[in-house]
């Protein structure tokens, strides 16, 4: 997942703008077969819209979207925004789709709430909607959230650090995604439910965008407000590997704690080599292969998913803390993604 960091609302207006133009609209699969349920060779019509086609994390979810088509007979058209943030793009691509005759569309919201209508219009005629990773704003807006649970993700890492510090006075800095994402706000919070803190007790948060040499520009601002700086959280591992960067410029990099979130296989592999600590693992082919089925269940018996499935999250670490479950990297590079 990446993101971008404070923007104002004439550069996303022109961003956007630019995405619209970039977002492209693809399709795999063909046949005949009647209604809106299906193309011309009676295969189901699923779409998928992520937020980005380049990010490993979307590119693995759409060879699960892939894989899964191919499974079970549909046809899947993909589109996907230049940029994170493209939420215009992603309203053209729904529509796109709606008027191309899709029984499902699966989505990571760019923006989770203004993306509500786009969803609404489509599901007042008949499309079913699923959100993949990143819920909107209200969850109910769509018929069904598969998902990381990022509380527990976020929770998983903070009871890590805080197990791992075995009592030390704790100097946190958060760097975390963008205002108002979801995902990012409930990995911060259920990082800090784990450890035991509140934002009191962060000596600097700065935002990232997900992106890893904006993750070294905000470690290296945390450094300069607060030197003693000895946990670090981040909302994904290239985030924590410009931490890692910054912290390793200043001699840092051994005696300050570094934990994440994603289990991309880069990642995964920064936490074998020791930069990363631990990071809570999730699975983005399995969201869409989820997805995926159940667009072509409700083509075929009309039943719609419903509500939030669990798609499942592991803490990686080889530094094992007692009292908090973990897997090794052995186990994390066997299920990485990316």
């Amino acid at each position: 997942m990446s993101r971008t960091t404070r923007l104002s609302s004439s550069l996303l207006r022109a961003a956007a703008v630019t995405g619209v133009a970039a977002l492209t609209l693809t399709a795999c699969g063909s046949g005949s077969g009647s209604g809106s349920t299906s193309s011309g060779s009676g295969k189901v019509k699923v779409g998928l819209i992520t937020k980005t086609d380049t990010n490993p994390f979307f590119v693995k979810m759409k060879e699960g979207a892939e894989r899964a088509a191919k499974e079970n007979g549909a046809q899947l058209s993909t589109a996907a925004g230049k940029f994170d943030g493209d939420n215009a793009g992603q309203v053209t691509a729904i529509e796109n789709m709606v008027a191309a005759g899709v029984k499902g569309i699966l989505i990571t919201p760019s923006d989770s709430k203004a993306i509500v209508p786009a969803i609404q219009k489509a599901r007042a005629k008949g499309v079913l909607v699923i959100a993949l990773d990143t819920p909107t704003e209200p969850e109910s807006a769509v018929d069904a959230l598969f998902a990381t649970d990022n509380l527990k993700a976020g929770q998983l890492i903070g009871e890590y650090a805080k197990a791992a510090m075995k009592g030390k006075t704790a100097k946190i800095a958060a760097l975390d995604l963008a205002p108002g994402v979801s995902v990012g706000v409930q990995r911060h919070n259920g990082f800090l439910k784990g450890f035991g803190a509140t934002d009191k007790d962060v000596v600097c948060a700065q935002d990232t965008g997900g992106d890893q040499a904006k993750g070294q520009t905000a470690m290296e601002n945390c450094l300069q407000k607060s030197p003693d700086i000895n946990v670090v959280y981040t909302i994904n591992e290239p985030a924590a590997l410009g931490a890692y960067t910054a912290l390793k410029a200043k001699g840092r990099e051994k005696d300050v704690l570094i934990v994440s979130v994603d289990g991309g296989c880069t990642g995964t592999q920064a936490v074998k080599d020791g930069k990363i600590a631990a990071t809570s693992q999730q699975y983005p082919l399995k969201m869409a292969a989820e997805g995926v089925k159940a667009v072509v269940t409700y083509a075929k018996d009309g039943k719609k998913a419903s509500g939030y499935t669990d798609t499942g999250v592991t803490l990686i670490t080889d530094k094992a803390q007692d009292g908090v479950t973990s897997k090794d990297t052995a186990y994390g590079l066997e299920n990485c993604w990316g």
